[in-house]
């Protein structure tokens, strides 16, 4: 059975809008990030992330060695988006019909291993459904004052299973619901 996670960059008010962190993710938490992405059985999208994720399908010339890296691992990475505004997906990716809660079900009963849930709108679905089973924040020393929250809608209790500290700065928190 698989295990859906839900893991994003937070600011210390809650809230997701990577554009406006101030600056990019640390070589460390991005090396994280690439490690994950190598270790995921596929990713689950919403539109609006999965739209912004698709830079990684075209490489570009100024990319760092760790951002091609990066690019790999997604472009290798399985994929599953729900949307009923896209027609279609690129490479690597399957757009789920309009019984997606039975093809994520389906998905989570028969896949193997870790997939992640992007974006907070899907996750408040699969929160409301009850598939996520853990939430993995990093938490960033910003406050942006408004922007999309990680939690879209109310959630269940949670347990903290662990943390760490990454680079200084970043907590890596993780919880699944009690």
């Amino acid at each position: 059975m698989a295990k859906f996670f839900f893991g994003m960059n937070q600011s210390l008010d809650g809230y997701v809008d990577h554009d406006r962190f101030p600056s990019a993710p640390s070589p460390t938490l991005f090396r994280k990030f690439i490690e994950q992405t190598r270790g995921l059985v596929g990713s689950l999208y919403g539109r609006r992330l999965y739209e912004a994720m698709r830079y990684w399908d075209d490489g570009q010339p100024d990319w760092t060695a760790a951002q091609r890296e990066f690019a790999v691992a997604w472009r290798d990475t399985p994929k599953w988006v729900v949307s009923k505004a896209l027609q279609t997906v690129g490479p690597n990716a399957k757009l789920l019909g309009d019984d997606f809660e039975a093809e994520i079900r389906r998905l989570k009963a028969e896949v193997e291993g870790e997939i992640e849930v992007g974006g907070p709108h899907l996750a408040r679905s699969l929160t409301e459904l009850g598939l996520i089973d853990e939430y993995r924040i990093y938490l960033h020393p910003v406050v942006l004052g408004h922007g999309t929250p990680f939690f879209a809608a109310a959630r269940p209790p949670l347990r903290l299973i662990g943390s760490d500290c990454i680079d200084g700065d970043v907590m890596r928190l993780a919880y699944v619901p009690v």
